[in-house]
Order: structure tokens, then C-alpha cells, then sequence
């Protein structure tokens, strides 16, 4: 009779148990157990294990679900906030500073020091890697206003340029410092039309270079072969100090045409109102589909060709 009662209290136990839990409650109970246990591996293969059991899945299901959607209007409230040049103050035409923006703030010198040559204003501003002005100068250039050389001018003889044809052409070019045939440190620009930036050539009274230098009318500034003249300390002192030992960037401004016709640029300024707009609607949870300002790699580069002799 004991034995008997035994057995019918066990039965009422067990019966207790199945109607409290039911078998999926069990299995999970079980696999929460397993996941628990501080002496199983948590390596990937173990992970691809549990998660064929189920309960993997639903861990990455929840982790994808609470991910906010990849859209260009999150990338753009990531990304840092718009850099901009920094002139130290100084007094820059329109065309100067968006070209300059743009090159901090896309990175395109490449983390070179870079050189921004106004045309229009017959100035130069020389830059550290990151933006910072290191100097600026008034600048002498080609004679005749225009964009483009001549073809193959670099191979001819100066007395053989006529002056219709002493241009600085505009463009982005690779700067490295060499020597011309006198032995004299410059500032190689575009190799192939055989156009530097160097001190000031004085070698010929009538066309009274320094003069020019110091007069404030950009007009008075043209009067080389194509060439970039500065004066002399500040060669010395800001040119050459920052292209040794590393090649550079020189953005040459164009006078003939627009800056976005020459530069594969964008407005600094109008990708900050794009910012701008998007952060708002981005914290509402709602998206919005568009283009994306961006660096664009369609820039024009000089060909480097060996040149003895660049025009004055």
C-alpha cells in the first residue's frame, strides 16, 4: 500500500508540471540554460551552432531591427561637419575661397601643401596640408589674359613665343621643386608648357618687374612669359620652406572661364545647407532620396614631361 501511494503522489506531481509548462517553454528553457553556461565557447562556429538551434536567428533579428536604415541622408548627418580654409584674415575674392574650401574640406591636395593662385587679383596663397595659410604674396603672370597654352610651347625657344601666346594657364597641378638651367631653385608647376613659380626675374630693367610687384592694380602684374613670379623673400621664406621634401597641389584660377568649368568642385557652402536641411527630417525618422555633394575625381592634372627651362 505504500508503494501504491507513492506512485500516485509522483503521477499528481508530474501532472502538476505538464500543465504549468508547456514543451516549447521547456525546450527553451533549456537552450537559455545551455547559452548560459559560462564554461561553453562563445567562438563564431559556436554562434553559427546556436543559431541553427533558432535562438541565434532571433538574437540577429533583433539587432538588425533596432539598427537605424542605411540612407544617404545618415551618412550625411555622420560626416564631419564642412571644413573650410582658414585665410588668417585676409582679404580673398569669392572665386579664391570656394576653390580653397573645397580642397580642405574634400581632402583633394591629398594632405599636400597646396598653393591657390588668383589670376583675376594677381595674388598667391600658400597653404599647410590641413588649411592653415601659410603666406601670401602679389604675384606677376603671363601677359595676355586666357586658360590654356599654346600647344607645345614648352619645346620652343622664348624668342620664338609671341605675346599673344605668354599665358599662366589655369588647371590643378602637381608641384615639385627642381632647378632651371642656371642652377636657380623653382617651383615646377606645369612641366609640359615649361611654366614655374620662382623669384622675381629682374635680368631686364625696361620691364620693371619689382616695380609691378608693389603697385596695387593687377593689370600691372602682367608682364611675363607664363611664368609665376613672387618676390623674392617670400620664396625663400614660404614656397620653398613648404614644398621641401614633398610634392604638392597648385590651383591655378581661371580668368576666361567659371571656376566649376576647370575644378570638379562643389560649394562647401551649399553641401552645409544640405546638412542642414536633412538633420531635422533625419530625426523624425523620415528619409528623403537625393544626391549627395561629394569629391569627384575627374580633376585636371598636368602631365609631368622633363623641361630644362621654364619661360620667365
Amino acid at each position: 500500500m505504500r508503494s501504491i501511494a507513492v506512485i500516485i503522489i509522483k503521477g499528481f506531481c508530474l501532472g502538476l508540471l505538464a500543465g504549468v509548462f508547456t514543451p516549447q517553454q521547456v525546450a527553451a528553457t533549456g537552450n537559455v540554460a545551455q547559452l548560459s553556461n559560462p564554461s561553453r565557447s562563445s567562438s563564431a562556429s559556436e554562434h553559427e551552432r546556436t543559431a541553427g538551434a533558432g535562438i541565434g536567428q532571433e538574437v540577429s533579428q533583433l539587432v538588425y531591427q533596432a539598427a537605424p536604415p542605411y540612407t544617404i541622408e545618415t551618412q550625411l548627418v555622420a560626416a564631419d561637419h564642412p571644413k573650410r580654409a582658414d585665410f588668417e584674415g585676409e582679404s580673398v575674392s569669392p572665386d579664391a575661397k570656394q576653390v580653397a574650401d573645397w580642397v580642405v574640406d574634400s581632402r583633394d591636395n591629398c594632405r599636400m601643401p597646396f598653393v591657390i593662385i588668383d589670376k583675376t587679383n594677381a595674388r598667391v596663397f600658400v597653404f599647410h596640408p590641413d588649411g592653415r595659410l601659410r603666406g601670401s604674396a602679389p604675384v606677376l603672370l603671363g601677359l595676355k589674359r586666357g586658360d590654356d597654352s599654346v600647344p607645345d610651347i614648352g619645346k620652343r625657344a622664348m624668342s620664338d613665343i609671341r605675346p599673344e601666346e605668354r599665358i599662366t594657364p589655369a588647371g590643378r597641378f602637381v608641384a615639385s621643386l627642381g632647378r632651371n638651367i642656371q642652377g636657380k631653385n623653382i617651383l615646377w608647376v606645369d612641366y609640359a608648357a615649361a611654366i614655374s613659380l620662382h623669384q622675381v626675374v629682374t635680368n631686364n630693367p625696361k620691364e620693371r618687374r619689382l616695380q609691378r610687384l608693389a603697385t596695387p592694380t593687377p593689370l600691372d602684374k602682367r608682364i611675363s612669359y607664363g611664368c609665376i613670379n613672387v618676390p623674392e623673400k617670400f620664396y625663400k621664406n614660404i614656397v620653398r620652406p613648404a614644398f621641401t621634401g614633398t610634392n604638392g597641389i597648385v590651383y591655378v584660377l581661371p580668368e576666361t572661364r567659371s571656376i566649376r568649368e576647370v575644378f570638379a568642385m562643389y560649394d562647401v557652402d551649399e553641401k552645409e545647407r544640405q546638412q542642414n536641411a536633412i538633420q531635422p527630417r533625419t530625426r523624425e525618422g523620415r528619409t528623403q532620396s537625393g544626391a549627395m555633394c561629394g569629391d569627384r575625381t575627374n580633376r585636371k592634372i598636368s602631365k609631368i614631361l622633363p623641361v630644362l627651362q621654364p619661360a620667365p
